[in-house]
This record gives structure tokens, C-alpha cells and sequence, in this order.
């Protein structure tokens, strides 16, 4: 609650009176010569807004400075009364980030695992390197299928208790361990005993030879996760059309070639190493940093302003929004959303990122952590590349529209975590 003395409330007045009569062009009278009297009737609503500007926004920042406490957002006017010759009466609501001891944050610890890389991870990403630019080949000997072999096989299933359904005019090769929701497929490829595929197929599979023709029947769980299949059973009628095997390239000077930019094995399995550290030790790091954070979070339990957690819940669905137009979403499909449910949903997330944002900001100011120029100059440049936009044009509209004290705000939180992560005891 704020009150202004009358005698002020009039000076205000004649002040902002006086400038209106100055500028104000009214029919029938010269420039600076229409009386006070009509000034006022005239523009009544504006030179009330602009006494209520002049007054109000330094004594506000007063009373606050005064409580010591920081605001958050604008404040919601309950009450208001402003008039010549009377004292100014205003009441707001506002919120504000609350005080709290961090004392012995540097205390709070949580484990540190190791960022070396073991043999076994190596070897399992050089693994998942062959595996992956390996080939499916046919195989040329008679013989039947067995485990880890790639049956080619055209299909055609009756979910129990429907009509027989007429096969698609182009069915797609999804794979049938998928759960694929089409009865019916061309030259699908079914791995014999893989992870993936339905121990109905696998059994019915196994032993088989290229021109024999099969029948499975496959009982799909009631939580599958293809909703027309779930629950039901499923009478396949299986051709084999084909044996197929999955040909694994070994590690050579010419497989290394082969990815391109290497001369030899030894300067792959180099490259390898240099990745695979460097990404674990990325995940190490931002996984610990969340747990050190949570620790955080619960040593020192405060309530944070609805405002900002709503702000937070913006965020994040902004962000899952633009990555569903990535993935093709239309606007029209993005309407039908139920929203309420959406935000329900973030909200635990949000709360904890706006505590865990305010904890940084109370560290940081603690050890006085704050962002050099040449950081923020790199991390512009960075941001100037992946928006294809020169870095002074970048600067310059992040200056107006308040983004350049945010991307700082945020490389000190970043910084401020940082530091804590590398005093953890390892």
C-alpha cells in the first residue's frame, strides 16, 4: 500500500497539465493558449495515466528497495484512487523470489562418478560402428533357417473375431517383431530369434526353408502398444521367400577408408576413443550436475512464485510445440491439443527448474561468478552461426528485446554449476 500527499498529486497535476497545454492542438484556438479548464476536460484519461506514471514507479521501487525484497513480475493494482487535490491512494499485489539461507551449500555432495573410458565401452562402440554399416546378402546354400538369420516372407493375418480383411495394394516393409498394424506384407524381412520379433514367428520360423509356407498364431499383450492389436489374437498365414544374413564388415585399413575420412584403423580406432570420451564425459557431467542440483533443492525447501513457474510451463511447451512442427505437426492438429492436460504435466518440471534457477543465482552472487565480454562474445559467435545471421545484427537485436541479459543470465547459471560439479570429491 502506497499513499501520496496531496500537495504532490496537484503539482503532478499542473505539470503534466502544463505540458499537454504547450503541444495540445484544439480547433479555435492558437497553439499554447487553450485554456487550462478545457485541457483538462479534453484529455482528461491521459493526463491521469501520465500523473500516475510520474508518481508511482520511483516511490514503488522505494518501498520495495525498502522491504528488501525482489519482485517478480509486474504488480497487480487492487486499489487505486488519484485526483487533484487529494492524496494519491494505491494498493498492489506482487510476488516475489523469497529469502532463504544457503548456508553449507559447499557441503552438499552427491557421486562423482569416473569419465574414463572402460575397454568394454570402447569395444561396444566399435561394435555398434560395424553394425552399423553392415549389409543384409542373401544366402546362396540350401539350407534352413536358424537363429540370427533374416527371413524374407509375405504375410497375411486375421485378428480373431473380425472379417477377413482384403490384403493392402501397397503394404509397407515394416517389420513384423515391430508389431506392424498391416495385415498383410510384401518381402518383409523377420529376424529369427531376434530381441525384437514375436516368439510365435521365431518358433514358427525356425527350421523352415525358402518355399515353405507357415502358419503362426501371435497372442499380443493387452498393453502392446499398437492399440489395434492389443489384446487380440492375430492367425498369420507366413510364405518363406527367402534366407537373408546380416554381413558385419571387419576392422581394416579399408573399412576405416571406407567411413571416409580416415587413412587407416589406427587413426579410426584414435578418432573412436576421442568421441567416445568426450561424450561420456558430457553425460557424466550434465547427469551429476542434475543430481548435485536436486540434492540442492531438497537441503533448502522454498515456495517460488506462481508467476515464474507458469513462465517456465510457457517454455517448455513452446518447446515441445516446435518440435512437433519439426516432425510435421500441423497448426490445425496442434489446436486439438488438450493444453490443460499439457501444462498439468510440466508442472513439477517447471517448479524444479525455477527453484533450481533461483539456487544458481544465490550461488553465484555468493562467489561472485559472473560472465567475462570474450565469453560472451564466444557464445554469441556460436549463436550467430546455427541462426545464419551476422553476429553484430545478432547482437544488436538481442540488445532490444532483453535477450542478451538472458543468454548472460543463463551462462552464469551454466558457470555457477560448473564450478560446483568440479568441487565434488571424486
Amino acid at each position: 500500500m502506497l499513499d501520496v500527499p496531496a500537495e504532490e498529486v496537484t503539482k503532478a497535476y499542473r505539470t503534466v497539465t502544463s505540458n499537454y497545454k504547450k503541444y495540445a492542438k484544439i480547433p479555435g484556438f492558437r497553439a499554447g493558449k487553450v485554456p487550462e479548464s478545457v485541457i483538462r476536460r479534453r484529455f482528461a484519461d491521459g493526463i491521469r495515466k501520465d500523473v500516475i506514471d510520474g508518481l508511482l514507479p520511483e516511490r514503488f521501487n522505494k518501498a520495495v528497495l525498502e522491504l528488501g525484497i525482489r519482485p517478480v513480475g509486474e504488480p497487480r493494482v487492487t486499489e487505486l484512487t488519484v485526483e487533484d487535490g487529494k492524496p494519491l491512494h494505491v494498493k498492489a499485489i506482487f510476488e516475489f523470489i523469497p529469502e532463504f539461507s544457503i548456508e553449507g551449500y559447499q557441503q552438499v555432495t552427491v557421486e562423482k562418478p569416473p569419465v574414463e573410458v572402460t575397454e568394454e565401452e570402447y569395444q561396444r562402440e566399435l561394435e555398434q560402428l560395424r553394425e552399423s554399416r553392415s549389409t543384409i546378402e542373401p544366402v546362396e546354400e540350401d539350407r534352413a533357417l536358424k537363429d540370427g538369420d533374416w527371413a524374407q516372407i509375405t504375410y497375411k493375418g486375421l485378428i480373431e473375431g473380425e472379417t477377413e480383411a482384403a490384403p493392402v495394394d501397397h503394404p509397407t516393409d515394416k517389420d513384423l517383431s515391430a508389431g506392424t498394424p498391416v495385415i498383410a506384407g510384401e518381402d518383409t524381412l523377420v529376424e529369427v530369434g531376434g530381441k525384437d520379433t514375436m516368439e510365435a514367428f521365431n518358433t514358427a520360423l525356425r527350421g523352415a526353408k525358402p518355399g515353405q509356407e507357415l502358419k503362426a498364431e501371435v497372442i499380443y499383450p493387452a498393453e502392446y502398444a499398437e492399440p489395434k492389436l492389443a489384446g487380440k489374437t492375430v492367425a498369420y498365414e507366413v510364405a518363406v521367400k527367402a534366407i537373408k544374413k546380416r554381413i558385419v564388415p571387419e576392422l581394416t585399413d579399408d573399412f576405416a577408408k571406407e567411413l571416409g575420412q580416415y587413412e587407416n584403423l589406427a587413426e579410426l580406432e584414435t578418432r573412436v576413443r576421442e568421441h567416445l570420451a568426450s561424450r561420456k564425459r558430457r553425460s557424466v557431467e550434465g547427469e551429476t550436475k542434475d543430481r548435485l542440483l536436486a540434492a540442492l533443492i531438497e537441503r533448502y525447501p522454498f515456495a517460488v512464485p506462481e508467476s515464474l513457474v507458469q513462465q517456465q510451463i510457457d517454455t517448455r511447451l513452446e518447446r515441445g510445440l516446435r518440435a512437433l512442427a519439426a516432425q510435421g505437426m500441423k497448426t490445425e492438429q496442434m489446436r486439438k491439443l488438450d493444453f490443460a492436460r499439457l501444462r498439468a504435466a510440466q508442472r513439477d518440471g517447471s517448479v524444479a527448474e525455477v527453484k533450481t534457477n533461483i539456487l544458481l543465482d544465490r550461488i553465484s552472487t555468493e562467489e561472485n561468478i559472473s560472465i567475462s565480454d570474450e565469453e560472451l562474445d564466444r557464445e554469441l559467435q556460436l549463436a550467430a552461426l546455427q541462426s545464419r545471421e551476422p553476429v553484430d545484427a545478432l547482437r544488436t537485436r538481442l540488445k532490444t528485446d532483453g535477450g542478451l541479459e538472458r543468454i548472460k543470465e543463463q551462462m552464469r547459471r551454466e558457470k555457477t554449476a560448473s564450478v560446483l560439479y568440479e568441487r565434488l570429491p571424486a
